[in-house]
């Protein structure tokens, strides 16, 4: 080979190897450029979940007075009902000892709060007795959470469902524990179950976390369950807290400091304030994110726009509250909203009504909310302990309940026992008012939202921001008490079955006993058999009601209620988890076999459109 040919022979080598290792770039700076597109796209993605809104889906709530609902807690607070009672008989209190220890024994109470359907979880007599009552309530509470919330709990084991919830009282059986409760203790007094028993029970496989932060102890919960939806950690969301008093040690410490209110009322930010009033409760709430909830159809009952958690430090005293971290906690759940002070309506306060806590906290709202408003709109505070007294773990989380009811009602309930505005404050520094009278909270230009606030005795401090939700997103479900969907006296459609079911025959009973009043006041009986079937449960006791008329459909349930069955009324067993699919089944030989389905061809346009 020529020395022509043998270079001509080398340049078209390098020339080809060049161009090889172009394409080789091209295509290593295709992919570093689609792969810097997926990373911009996941940070967005990332950014966008940190700043999408968390919703609550969901509430479920025990008070004083009777309260079983949040709708029981808004006509509570909204009559203006004062329910402070004696302490109960059934929990075995030296009442003589109290009575000589403690200046002021009433307070608010949980009536019905020793009783537990142990059965209805799988849990044996022996180690329901074992258990804190206050795990008791948190049980059936959560179940009634997700039954308000339209959701079906046991489609959720394996889920990463969080719950947070906050529990302070610890004092159950004391040191004086039966023989034949021993071995059941560990798990029954341990503050780390209550919430590890709700996922055990359930399947839920994101964080369980039980907390004390004492009087903040339910409004830090719903602040971790909020960052952890965001973080993605949990899909949805248990929060609240809970308290009952196992013995009366807190009422006898307290009045030993002359901390409690002669009359055991709390007066919330008045002149006559004297003290606090202990409370027993138990609240929750579920949240997820804003685009969950709308794509799986659940009711939003209030957006979370905001909250924050601070700690007082080293102020002038263990328990003392701290102005200045009030005022930092307030204007940090502010910037995490997003929001100025003048766009907060109302604040559902701490106050306890100590003489010492609610000037510090009236000077901090003042000198945030109070600041820069239009005289004609200022801020309107309220406190729920005014009626029930001081729930201790479960006292934010029933505020914010208290705040979603009166945003849905439209009306600002009044605090009670206020004969003036507290002179310890100088009410003319801010725009503030104390809710003294009911005020009507009328839908608006602009979103209505409202704060809620707790401060620890160990010094935790938390604020939450509430807003209203788009109005299409807050319609009633028509299954939901007063929801005022009325079909008149004849049901539309034919024939319909109302399907009940429970975890024993007191509970089937009970399950159609309170389906009656919404069958009875003009709820659609359509839209309720449509909610028993895709939202409920499936237990293993189970009962049909039937009928083509409200009035039918009344007595059928009515019979269901009282236990028994008749033509129009079924009750049965079943396996406990539902199949995954449902088949009709017609039994019956020759011509039966036809006759069978001919009459749901005709009454059914569904069942003839599928077939």
């Amino acid at each position: 080979m020529s020395d022509a040919e043998t270079t001509a022979t080398t340049g078209g080598t390098t020339a080809g190897a060049a161009a090889t290792r172009e394409e080789k770039l091209v295509e290593y700076l295709k992919w570093v450029t689609a792969d810097l597109q997926e990373t911009r796209r996941r940070l967005a993605e990332a950014e966008a979940a940190d700043e999408e809104p968390v919703v609550i889906v969901g509430m479920a709530c025990r008070y004083p007075g009777g309260v079983a609902s949040p709708a029981d807690l808004w006509r509570l607070v909204d009559d203006g009902v004062d329910a402070i009672t004696d302490p109960p008989t059934d929990r075995e209190w030296d009442l003589e000892r109290l009575n000589e220890k403690c200046y002021s024994t009433r307070s608010g109470f949980l009536a019905d709060a020793p009783l537990f359907d142990a059965g209805f979880f799988g849990i044996s007599p022996r180690e329901a007795v074992a258990m804190d009552p206050q795990q008791r309530v948190l049980m059936e509470t959560s179940w009634e959470l997700f039954e308000h919330a339209g959701i079906d709990v046991t489609t959720l084991k394996g889920s990463s469902t969080g719950v947070f919830v906050g529990i302070v009282e610890e004092s159950y059986h004391g040191l004086n524990v039966p023989e034949e409760l021993e071995g059941f203790l560990m798990t029954s007094k341990l503050s780390s179950v209550a919430s590890g028993r709700m996922a055990y029970t359930y399947g839920f496989e994101g964080p369980a976390v039980s907390l004390d932060t004492a009087c903040s102890s339910s409004l830090v919960a719903l602040h971790l369950a909020i960052r952890s939806i965001r973080s993605g950690e949990s899909t949805l969301a248990v929060a609240g807290g809970v308290t009952i008093h196992a013995d009366p040690g807190g009422h006898i410490d307290f009045a030993k400091q002359r901390g409690l209110a002669a009359d055991g009322r709390c007066k919330s930010f008045a002149a006559a304030a004297d003290g606090t009033s202990w409370a027993e409760g138990a609240g929750l709430v579920l949240v997820e994110r804003l685009s969950d909830a709308r794509r799986l159809g659940h009711r939003i009952h209030a957006v979370i726009r905001g909250s924050a958690v601070n700690q007082d430090g080293a102020s002038n005293g263990l328990a003392a509250p701290s102005g200045p971290a009030q005022e930092r906690v307030i204007r940090q759940a502010l910037a995490d909203a997003g929001l100025g002070a003048a766009d907060v309506d109302l604040v559902e306060a701490h106050g306890t009504g100590t003489t010492l806590g609610d000037p510090i906290e009236a000077r901090a709202l003042l000198a945030t909310y109070g600041q820069g408003r239009r005289p004609e709109h200022p801020l309107m505070l309220g406190s729920l302990k005014s009626n029930i007294g001081h729930s201790v773990a479960a006292a934010g989380v029933g505020g914010v309940i208290k705040v979603i009811e009166a945003m849905r009602h439209q009306r600002m309930p009044r605090t009670l026992h206020v004969d003036a505005p507290t002179p310890e404050v100088d009410w003319d520094s801010g725009a503030v008012e104390l809710l003294t009278d009911p005020r009507e909270w009328p839908r608006g230009e602009k979103p209505r939202r409202a704060g809620v606030s707790s401060f620890g005795v160990s010094g935790t401090n938390c604020h939450v921001l509430l807003e209203e939700p788009e109005v299409e997103l807050q319609e009633e479900p028509a299954a939901e008490p007063g929801s005022g969907a009325g079909a008149g006296g004849v049901v539309g459609g034919g024939v319909v079955p109302l399907v009940v079911s429970g975890g024993s025959p007191g509970g089937l009973k009970g399950v159609a006993a309170g389906l009656l009043p919404l069958v009875e006041d003009g709820a659609d009986p359509r839209d309720i058999a449509g909610e028993l079937v895709s939202s409920r449960a499936v237990l293993g006791w189970r009962g049909v009601a039937v009928g083509s008329g409200r009035d039918e459909l009344t007595a059928n349930l009515g019979v269901l209620a009282n236990g028994g069955s008749g033509p129009g009324s079924v009750i049965g067993t079943g396996p406990v988890s539902a199949p995954d699919r449902v088949v009709f089944v017609f039994p019956g030989q020759g011509h039966q076999w036809v006759g069978m389905a001919v009459g749901l061809l005709d009454s059914s346009v569904v069942f003839a459109e599928r077939l």
